[in-house]
């Protein structure tokens, strides 16, 4: 099968600009990463300027302690709060990638079918059976990617639920009080 320089150029064009796609996704999920490290290393510095001013400042040692204590919770919530948007950035970097990937199974499985199309046209008398069996195998894949692509929503769905269940458990919801 000869591939026409035309044929080839589009081919070579459109690897180019899938690349493209998964390297924005992939680029501007990193940029989200950067910026929600680079917004927690400053709250936590900031805090703990605060802190550290506050303590200077206390010269009785039970409420020294007192304050000691109650320092623990927003640090807890903070944390939760931290990792809940890690998983929200990872969850939308894996949903483009998921997207850009079944684009991808889509335009493939298309082209399959048209080339399996073509060579039905010209295939000799009694090669409809194998054409037909390609065809079945070429669903039987499409079937078991669909089943997968489920299954992987599924568990990021419970995943999510785990997450955010675990943000509203009652020690968080002490510390919003």
């Amino acid at each position: 099968m000869y591939q026409t320089p035309e044929k080839f150029t589009a081919i070579s064009q459109a690897n180019i600009e899938t690349a493209t796609r998964f390297a924005q996704v992939a680029f501007g999920g990193a940029e989200r990463l950067m910026a929600l490290q680079m917004k927690a290393m400053k709250e936590a510095l900031s805090d703990s300027v605060d802190n550290a001013k506050n303590m200077s400042k206390m010269a009785d040692i039970q409420k020294l302690s007192t304050f000691k204590e109650t320092l623990a919770q927003p640090a807890m919530d903070k944390t939760t709060e931290y990792f809940k948007n890690i998983y929200e950035v990872s969850s939308d970097i894996q949903a483009g990638f998921g997207k850009l990937i079944e684009e991808q199974v889509a335009e493939f499985n298309k082209q399959a079918v048209e080339a399996l199309d073509k060579m039905a046209q010209s295939a000799p008398a009694g090669s409809e059976t194998s054409i037909s069996a390609m065809k079945s195998a070429l669903a039987n894949g499409n079937s078991a990617f669909t089943n997968m692509t489920k299954a992987a929503k599924q568990f990021t769905d419970t995943a999510k639920s785990h997450i955010e269940s675990a943000a509203a458990t009652p020690t968080a919801k002490k510390a919003k009080k």
